[in-house]
């Protein structure tokens, strides 16, 4: 079933939804870029329809609200363990103390994204019960996505057209605005507010100006590939590229004792990133990925090919973020391509050693 709501109505909307939700949408922060007259697209908890950013992809993903940038796990003391509570819990993303489920806008390749994060905290062996206590509380709303946006290749990564785990879509529609309700309680909420009925179709993106070809496969061999090379010099290891990926998910453990008493504290698992220095080093001061350029070739080939072998789709959904941000101008899909060149080249060197050998 398909709505039509002019501006009054989708604010009363939203503020009728954020009665009942904690509403978590694209914003607008004005000046709060990386240069004073750039604008940053962040995600917050929103109370009114003019709140929200529609038109823009957001410079940061969704991610934190269900892997929170330092998450408490358990506090502890010199005789007992108590675990940490989910949403509202003291330190969790959601508001401190606000037991409200959440509702998420977002667009399909983010979607995307969160079908990356279930399965590897949900369905990779023991489930984390820290992130599905969480996650059994969200629920999304899909963000249409008449056009593509600067350096996105979701249609190459097929997360162009979202997967049906959303309540409502929303999207602009001349004057007004169109959604599509998938869930049947919410009906009577837009009767309410909507100022006609009709058929509505969520737009998606069926052409990037970007393009990438992801190999089927990755011999061995090219773990020495110079492809990975230039990545030594252009790369400045800041890792911002996973910070804002969806579906990154490198993590560290901390221990924080508290100063009256050394021998109590908590337990902390806090955003980390496999792109800086520090993150592979293990005990002793060895480490397993000391060049960029090592790293790079893991971030990649996790993304399009490990991720891929255990689940059977590709990591990367394709939003184009890391290149957005990257301060070297590093290009993901360009590194990707590159890649398959280098897979290309070497099958047909391969097959020219097999015929010369029989």
């Amino acid at each position: 079933m398909g709505y039509v709501l002019d501006g009054e109505g989708l604010d009363g909307l939203v503020r009728e939804l954020a009665r009942d939700y904690l509403v978590f949408a694209p914003v607008r922060k004005v000046g709060a870029g990386r240069f004073t007259d750039v604008d940053q697209v962040i995600y917050d908890f929103v109370d009114n329809a003019s709140q929200i950013e529609l038109d823009a992809k957001s410079d940061y993903s969704f991610k934190e609200l269900l892997t929170p940038l330092s998450q408490t796990l358990f506090y502890y003391t010199e005789d007992q363990v108590c675990e940490a509570g989910g949403i509202g819990a003291a330190g969790d993303p959601a508001r401190e103390g606000d037991a409200r489920d959440v509702l998420v806008l977002m667009r399909a390749c983010d979607l995307h994204g969160v079908k990356r994060l279930d399965a590897m905290y949900l369905h990779n062996g023991p489930e984390d019960s820290f992130y599905k206590r969480i996650r059994d509380r969200v629920h999304f709303v899909l963000l249409g996505c008449p056009q593509t946006f600067e350096h996105c290749f979701c249609v190459d990564m097929g997360s162009n057209v979202a997967p049906d785990n959303w309540e409502f879509s929303l999207e602009r529609s001349g004057e007004g605005y169109a959604c599509a309700v998938a869930n049947e309680s919410l009906l009577p909420l837009f009767e309410r507010y909507a100022t006609a009925s009709r058929d509505v179709v969520p737009a998606l993106v069926t052409q990037n100006e970007v393009h990438v070809c992801v190999p089927k496969t990755v011999p061995l061999e090219l773990r020495t590939s110079p492809v990975w090379d230039e990545y030594n010099h252009r790369c400045i290891g800041c890792g911002r590229c996973t910070l804002v990926c969806p579906t990154c998910t490198c993590f560290t453990m901390q221990d924080v004792a508290y100063t009256e008493n050394g021998r109590v504290g908590e337990r902390r698992r806090v955003q980390a990133s496999c792109m800086i220095d520090g993150y592979s080093t293990v005990a002793g001061g060895a480490s397993y990925r000391k060049q960029r350029g090592e790293r790079m070739r893991f971030k990649v080939l996790h993304k399009v090919y490990d991720f891929r072998q255990r689940f059977g789709y590709d990591m990367c959904v394709g939003c184009g973020r890391c290149d957005d941000v990257c301060p070297e101008y590093i290009s993901f899909a360009a590194c990707v391509n590159k890649l398959s060149d280098a897979v290309d080249e070497w099958d047909a060197q391969h097959e020219g050693s097999v015929a010369r050998d029989a």
